[in-house]
């Protein structure tokens, strides 16, 4: 789950349905977060694990950052 406060979570469920764009990096950002927590259950990644966690880590920190960008126009609306 995202960790964001009260009001960014109510500006999700009040969006996701009709902006679709928002949809998207919410459903992949909570791929990503299963994903890594599936790595971060093993004690020993190989080399090519190790990379590909790394740019899951990447990938959901900018699809965060997307998310924020979303929120803060329903914002200012």
């Amino acid at each position: 789950m995202i960790i964001m406060e009260k009001r960014e979570e109510a500006l999700i469920a009040r969006h996701i349905h009709e902006d679709g764009e928002l949809r998207r990096y919410v459903e992949e950002h909570r791929q990503y977060e299963e994903t890594l927590a599936e790595f971060n259950t093993r004690i020993h990644l190989t080399s090519e694990e190790e990379v590909r966690k790394k740019i899951l880590q990447k990938k959901k920190l900018l699809g965060k950052e997307m998310i924020y960008a979303i929120l803060e126009k329903y914002r200012q609306a």
